[in-house]
């Protein structure tokens, strides 16, 4: 029985022993207020600072609800997809020869005027008076007029209205003389002109990127001036603009390792400046980031602000007729991200107009963790609690024995 007691007893101090070592984590979450507007049939939102810091890295923990609470399909979009066209390129061909051979007709062109260069074609373009026909062609491509390889077969007509006199390479030909086949030319058909053309479209990704001036503070020690810059967590950095009226060319360092010298200059009333500082898309990870100064022998700069510029992303969803919108995150940092129909025609909804919807507020649902204080107080009893039960028990053994 006094062992069974015993035993107890020390259970209890173990399970109250772990529980000072190591209180439980209690979540921490948010919530943006999102206030519905406009006509628009897809919404989108511009995610801040606060969501980053607090969100998991990738954003799989985002959860946009309706005003029911049911989860609204979404998809993150990062920047804005343009096309346009290069400008357009001409090489002027000339007729060098034309043949009959095996029933077949040919013609051979060769680059007017071949620059020391690469001739890089995309489209072959050529005119004619001929109209009412119909023509397979075989083109061939030579750098020498001597050696011939296979570059594609097209089809050529004009038939009324319907016109296609224009071959377009399915890959970009770099030859000087073409060849073109006729299986046959009843019609005798006979080209105005041919011009080589290259041109194709570029295609370009203009990122969001929103600026902020964040709260830092100042640290001095051993010639070395610490930026201790809050709010940046998980925030893709583009760069950080230092702000200071004093004069230096100081070498900065930051967090990745990387530097970099900056200056602020006057000189015979002309200024010299670089005080920035690019990152490339790289990520805090820290809730405080640090830029680090080294003075040197000289007395620290004088620093009256930050500006931080980072790339942002828009959660896109198609909007209905709720009143408001709540994006939660923050609460869960195992989540995978959910896998909505919607990104399977995200193209085809960002070629359209969005309405911007503006965060109206962000709350924050932090579960503080038992002090520690207390935690020892209640181990503490616990022992001493244990200890005079022990004694007691010793003693009561003892007396019996005697």
């Amino acid at each position: 029985m006094l062992r069974r007691i015993i035993s107890a007893l020390l259970l209890l101090t173990l399970v109250c022993a772990s529980a000072y070592a190591a209180p439980p984590a209690l979540e921490n979450g948010g919530i943006a207020i999102i206030e519905n507007s406009g006509a628009n049939r897809y919404k989108s939102i511009r995610l801040v600072p606060e969501i980053y810091n607090h969100a998991n890295s990738d954003l799989s923990d985002l959860r946009l609800k309706d005003g029911q609470g049911g989860d609204v399909p979404y998809f993150i979009n990062s920047g804005q997809q343009l096309e346009y066209d290069s400008p357009r390129q001409a090489y002027p061909m000339t007729l060098i020869n034309s043949y009959t051979k095996d029933g077949s007709f040919y013609f051979d062109y060769k680059v007017s005027d071949i620059p020391d260069r690469d001739i890089a074609a995309t489209s072959l373009e050529l005119t004619t008076q001929n109209s009412g026909f119909a023509k397979n062609i075989e083109l061939s491509g030579s750098y020498d007029n001597i050696n011939w390889e296979f570059v594609q077969q097209d089809t050529l007509y004009s038939i009324g209205a319907a016109t296609k006199l224009t071959i377009d390479f399915t890959q970009e030909q770099k030859y000087t003389h073409y060849r073109f086949k006729l299986a046959n030319n009843l019609e005798k058909i006979s080209f105005d002109s041919a011009v080589l053309i290259r041109s194709y479209v570029i295609q370009e990704k203009i990122y969001f990127v929103e600026s902020m001036r964040p709260a830092f503070s100042v640290e001095e020690k051993d010639k070395l001036t610490y930026i201790n810059i809050e709010g940046l967590k998980n925030l893709r950095l583009a760069e950080i603009t230092i702000a200071s009226a004093s004069m230096f060319k100081r070498y900065v360092g930051t967090s990745f390792g990387m530097g970099k010298e900056l200056y602020n200059l006057t000189f015979n009333d002309t200024s010299y400046t670089d005080t920035t500082i690019s990152f490339e898309r790289q990520i805090s990870r820290d809730s405080n980031f640090s830029l680090m100064i080294d003075n040197g022998d000289d007395k620290p700069i004088n620093i009256s602000g930050l500006t931080v510029k980072y790339y942002a992303d828009d959660l896109v969803f198609a909007g209905d007729d709720s009143e408001q919108y709540t994006l939660v995150f923050g609460a869960d940092h195992t989540i995978s991200a959910p896998v909505y129909d919607i990104e399977r025609y995200k193209l085809e909804i960002l070629s359209g107009d969005t309405g911007r919807l503006a965060i109206k507020e962000i709350r924050f649902n932090d579960k503080e963790e038992p002090p520690q204080d207390k935690f020892k107080m209640i181990f503490n009893i616990v022992v001493i609690v244990v200890a005079v039960v022990l004694g007691a028990l010793i003693l009561i053994k003892l007396r019996k024995k005697a």
